[in-house]
Protein backbone atom coordinates (compact mmCIF):
# COMPACT_ATOMS: atom_id res chain seq x y z
CA UNK A 1 0.00 0.00 0.00
CA UNK A 2 1.04 3.36 -1.16
CA UNK A 3 1.15 6.51 1.57
CA UNK A 4 0.67 9.39 -0.67
CA UNK A 5 3.96 11.99 0.50
CA UNK A 6 1.26 14.92 1.38
CA UNK A 7 0.30 12.41 4.40
CA UNK A 8 3.66 11.75 5.28
CA UNK A 9 4.12 15.36 5.50
CA UNK A 10 1.18 15.66 7.39
CA UNK A 11 2.13 13.43 9.99
CA UNK A 12 5.54 15.16 10.56
CA UNK A 13 4.37 17.67 11.20
CA UNK A 14 2.21 16.94 13.56
CA UNK A 15 4.29 14.91 15.83
CA UNK A 16 7.12 17.63 15.31
CA UNK A 17 5.09 20.71 15.45
CA UNK A 18 5.07 20.36 19.57
CA UNK A 19 9.52 20.82 19.84
CA UNK A 20 8.97 23.98 18.71
CA UNK A 21 9.34 26.67 21.50
CA UNK A 22 7.79 30.34 21.52
CA UNK A 23 10.38 33.01 21.73
CA UNK A 24 10.13 36.03 22.67
CA UNK A 25 9.83 38.40 19.89
CA UNK A 26 12.73 39.81 18.15
CA UNK A 27 14.80 37.42 20.37
CA UNK A 28 16.36 33.93 20.37
CA UNK A 29 14.93 33.67 23.83
CA UNK A 30 12.49 31.00 25.17
CA UNK A 31 8.94 32.41 26.11
CA UNK A 32 8.69 32.15 29.59
CA UNK A 33 7.68 34.28 32.40
CA UNK A 34 11.45 34.65 34.13
CA UNK A 35 13.06 35.46 30.58
CA UNK A 36 10.64 38.10 29.89
CA UNK A 37 11.58 39.69 33.02
CA UNK A 38 15.42 39.13 32.39
CA UNK A 39 15.10 40.96 29.13
CA UNK A 40 13.39 43.70 30.84
CA UNK A 41 15.79 44.04 33.12
CA UNK A 42 18.15 44.26 30.07
CA UNK A 43 15.93 46.64 27.99
CA UNK A 44 16.68 48.77 31.13
CA UNK A 45 19.96 48.82 31.01
CA UNK A 46 20.42 49.10 27.12
CA UNK A 47 18.04 52.25 27.30
CA UNK A 48 20.40 53.66 29.87
CA UNK A 49 23.36 52.96 27.99
CA UNK A 50 21.30 54.42 24.45
CA UNK A 51 21.14 57.86 27.25
CA UNK A 52 24.29 57.82 28.29
CA UNK A 53 22.76 57.41 31.99
CA UNK A 54 25.79 56.94 33.91
CA UNK A 55 23.14 57.24 37.41
CA UNK A 56 20.91 54.38 36.30
CA UNK A 57 23.98 52.13 35.23
CA UNK A 58 24.97 52.71 38.54
CA UNK A 59 21.68 51.62 40.08
CA UNK A 60 21.78 48.55 37.89
CA UNK A 61 24.95 47.25 39.09
CA UNK A 62 25.51 44.91 42.16
CA UNK A 63 28.20 46.49 44.85
CA UNK A 64 29.97 42.88 43.73
CA UNK A 65 30.56 44.20 40.45
CA UNK A 66 33.40 43.34 38.44
CA UNK A 67 35.05 43.46 35.48
CA UNK A 68 38.10 42.21 33.94
CA UNK A 69 37.36 44.50 30.78
CA UNK A 70 37.78 41.26 29.05
CA UNK A 71 42.10 40.99 29.03
CA UNK A 72 44.05 38.48 30.98
CA UNK A 73 46.15 41.45 32.66
CA UNK A 74 44.44 43.16 35.91
CA UNK A 75 45.70 46.70 35.01
CA UNK A 76 42.05 47.77 33.84
CA UNK A 77 40.20 45.55 36.02
CA UNK A 78 37.60 47.78 37.65
CA UNK A 79 34.63 46.96 40.54
CA UNK A 80 31.58 48.79 41.97
CA UNK A 81 33.86 51.47 43.23
CA UNK A 82 35.61 51.82 40.04
CA UNK A 83 32.48 52.02 37.32
CA UNK A 84 31.57 55.54 37.72
CA UNK A 85 34.79 56.56 36.16
CA UNK A 86 34.73 53.90 33.80
CA UNK A 87 31.31 54.84 32.36
CA UNK A 88 31.69 58.66 32.76
CA UNK A 89 35.30 58.64 30.47
CA UNK A 90 33.39 56.23 27.95
CA UNK A 91 30.54 58.60 27.69
CA UNK A 92 32.49 61.83 27.98
CA UNK A 93 33.05 62.58 24.10
CA UNK A 94 29.96 60.76 22.79
CA UNK A 95 26.79 63.39 21.43
CA UNK A 96 24.37 60.81 20.10
CA UNK A 97 24.11 56.89 20.58
CA UNK A 98 21.66 54.03 19.01
CA UNK A 99 22.19 50.96 21.13
CA UNK A 100 20.58 47.71 19.79
CA UNK A 101 20.70 44.16 21.38
CA UNK A 102 19.97 40.87 19.99
CA UNK A 103 19.59 38.82 22.72
CA UNK A 104 20.94 35.08 22.01
CA UNK A 105 20.55 33.07 25.14
CA UNK A 106 19.82 32.82 29.02
CA UNK A 107 21.35 30.33 31.21
CA UNK A 108 21.94 29.63 34.72
CA UNK A 109 25.72 29.00 36.18
CA UNK A 110 27.08 29.32 39.69
CA UNK A 111 23.91 31.07 40.93
CA UNK A 112 24.70 33.61 38.11
CA UNK A 113 22.06 34.51 35.07
CA UNK A 114 23.92 34.76 32.04
CA UNK A 115 22.29 36.71 28.78
CA UNK A 116 24.71 36.29 26.04
CA UNK A 117 24.02 39.11 23.03
CA UNK A 118 25.22 40.82 20.34
CA UNK A 119 25.27 44.33 20.45
CA UNK A 120 25.22 47.24 17.67
CA UNK A 121 26.04 50.55 18.69
CA UNK A 122 26.05 53.66 16.64
CA UNK A 123 27.13 56.85 18.03
CA UNK A 124 28.26 60.48 17.17
CA UNK A 125 31.65 61.71 19.24
CA UNK A 126 33.12 64.88 19.13
CA UNK A 127 37.14 64.57 18.49
CA UNK A 128 38.59 68.15 18.55
CA UNK A 129 36.41 70.09 17.17
CA UNK A 130 34.70 67.81 14.72
CA UNK A 131 31.39 65.34 15.37
CA UNK A 132 32.38 61.56 13.88
CA UNK A 133 29.68 58.66 13.77
CA UNK A 134 31.12 54.88 14.48
CA UNK A 135 29.61 51.51 14.50
CA UNK A 136 30.48 48.78 16.44
CA UNK A 137 28.79 45.02 16.63
CA UNK A 138 30.49 42.79 19.03
CA UNK A 139 28.87 39.94 21.30
CA UNK A 140 29.00 40.06 25.57
CA UNK A 141 27.50 38.73 28.03
CA UNK A 142 25.83 40.34 31.35
CA UNK A 143 25.94 38.59 34.29
CA UNK A 144 23.08 39.22 36.83
CA UNK A 145 22.00 37.97 40.34
CA UNK A 146 18.56 37.82 41.56
CA UNK A 147 18.22 40.58 44.51
CA UNK A 148 14.79 41.05 46.61
CA UNK A 149 12.55 39.98 43.43
CA UNK A 150 14.79 41.65 40.81
CA UNK A 151 18.27 41.49 39.15
CA UNK A 152 21.54 43.63 39.33
CA UNK A 153 24.64 43.45 37.12
CA UNK A 154 27.51 41.69 38.22
CA UNK A 155 29.82 42.20 35.18
CA UNK A 156 29.29 42.62 32.20
CA UNK A 157 28.72 46.72 31.58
Amino acid sequence: MKVPALAIFALLLVTTGGCNKQLIPNTEIEDTEENREIVAFCERYRRAVEDLNVGLLLTLASPRYFDNSGSTTGDDDFDRNGLESVLAKRFQSIQAMRYEIRYRDIYEMDNLIMIDYTYTMSFQYKLEEQSKWANRTADNRLELERVDGGFLIVSGM
